[in-house]
């Protein structure tokens, strides 16, 4: 019978994880497995109780949103121990992309019964921002602005808190130089976002890469190109389908290796959670770490 160790971050949303873990666990003990939780008090904690829950060979379950699975599969990528996840989060994005269960007893289940399934991870890489490793996806431009009125948004939560962070972002924003190397290969464009998908899914549920497959070994680079306001706005409404790659603003290459560079210093965001400026890199890391889904 598996092992679990449960990581948690009380400080981010730290009642509804509290309360995904709740029902999970109670059926994991049930079903005769052993769960341990420990509470982390940031991302780099959680990191570090992650990597010491493996160095003991137990499951590592990732209780909470997007930000919290990149960053606990980012530590483990590469080590050999097996990830679970709990979703508790705005997004749970990368949860989405594996078809993982909402209910409680679907999900323990899985946790419970499932065999480890390699997955990709990504390398990010930074002049202004130390290395890491996320599951999801790689954003630069008007999409990381979003993300960050969004994280940083008092008065409203959830999906709610994504739509009005995503208005601000675009009202304000300037079309952006892009140079964009894949695989070598150069791409220049003025727009408003490169996207260096792993996970079809971000920013709360949008289908930014409708062909992304998280164990293909490649990314899929989504680039969204210069249009006017109401018709970027048409746009991202269609990210709920991923009807949007059907546009001419819209261009998706596939590669392993993405290099993001602007003609000013953009920010970009990994995950949800890391938050830098261009010139950034993503590289795929094939089946680099095995889940439970």
């Amino acid at each position: 019978m598996r092992q679990f160790t449960a990581v948690v971050n009380p400080t981010a949303g730290g009642a509804t994880s509290a309360a995904a873990l709740l029902g999970v666990a109670r059926l994991l003990r049930e079903a005769g497995a052993g769960l341990e939780t420990e509470y982390s008090h940031s991302l780099a904690h959680a990191r570090e109780l992650a990597r010491q829950a493996g160095e003991r060979g137990r499951v590592v379950l990732a209780v909470g949103g997007d930000g919290m699975a990149g960053s606990i599969g980012g530590a483990l990528s590469g080590t050999g121990t097996v990830l679970g996840l709990v979703p508790a989060g705005r997004g749970n994005d990368f949860a989405r992309a594996l078809k993982l269960p909402a209910q409680a007893a679907e999900l323990a289940e899985v946790l419970l019964r499932a065999e480890p399934r390699p997955v990709d991870t990504v390398e990010v890489t930074s002049a202004v921002h130390e290395r890491t490793v996320v599951l999801g996806s790689v954003y630069a431009g008007v999409d990381a602005l979003a993300n960050r009125h969004a994280n940083r948004a008092r008065l409203l939560r959830g999906a709610a808190s994504y739509y009005a962070g995503a208005v601000r972002a675009v009202a304000g924003w300037r079309a952006a130089g892009y140079q964009v190397t894949v695989d070598g290969e150069e791409h220049a464009f003025s727009g408003y976002t490169v996207v260096a998908a792993n996970s079809g899914y971000y920013g709360f549920n949008r289908l930014i890469a409708p062909s992304a497959r998280v164990d293909d070994g490649l990314l899929d680079v989504v680039m969204i190109h210069q249009a006017p306001r109401r018709l970027f706005f048409a746009l991202m409404n269609e990210l709920s389908t991923g009807d949007h790659v059907h546009r001419p603003q819209v261009r998706v290459l596939r590669g392993r290796e993405v290099r993001i560079e602007a003609d000013r210093a953009i920010p970009y965001g990994a995950d949800g959670e890391v938050e830098a400026v261009v010139p950034v890199t993503a590289r795929v890391l094939p089946g680099a770490l095995r889940v439970l889904c």
